[in-house]
């Protein structure tokens, strides 16, 4: 059986920081607008590819964490309302930019070789999180959050054809 993958309405713009391995920006596009469904309509996205020392620095400034981290979500927000107010009206506006990712390349690949996954996999799996992320899923504010964002993003790779990212690999 053949999985009907979605149409890309989500414009991707990749920007490679690192010569490290990526999946190309029309594979990020196809795995962002799953997550995102009606909302990928006329949507651009930014991904920006690093290696450690720049995920280091920028985990550091913006989130207080001293160490590379594999995805960094940025959304696009209006400096004059305040950010749940712009988020909303962001994310519901065609055309409008949704934000940038930031994924560490090299980070990306040592985790999927050390959790036993295909790397397309995880790299499918990180970008629907980031995606996620920018339409407001936070698994940091708590249990029934977390466990919200873990259901889309299962239901949406299981859409994709990768498996439960969630699982444990066998060893």
């Amino acid at each position: 059986m053949t999985k009907r993958l979605p149409r890309r309405s989500l414009q991707v713009e990749l920007n490679r920081g690192t010569r490290a391995w990526t999946p190309a920006a029309t594979r990020m596009g196809i795995w962002a607008t799953a997550a995102l469904g009606r909302q990928a309509a006329g949507r651009e996205l930014s991904v920006r590819i690093v290696g450690c020392a720049e995920s280091r620095r920028l985990n550091k400034r913006w989130r207080n964490i001293d160490k590379p981290t594999n995805v960094l979500s940025f959304p696009t927000q209006d400096p004059n309302a305040s950010a749940r107010a712009a988020l909303r009206r962001a994310t519901k506006l065609p055309g409008a930019p949704l934000g940038d990712l930031v994924m560490c390349a090299p980070l990306v690949r040592d985790e999927a070789l050390e959790q036993g996954k295909s790397i397309t996999a995880h790299w499918a799996h990180l970008v629907v999180h980031g995606t996620l992320h920018l339409i407001g899923y936070d698994h940091e504010l708590g249990k029934r959050e977390r466990y919200r964002m873990e259901r889309r993003e299962i239901r949406v790779l299981r859409e994709l054809g990768f498996g439960n990212p969630y699982a444990s690999a066998a060893p």
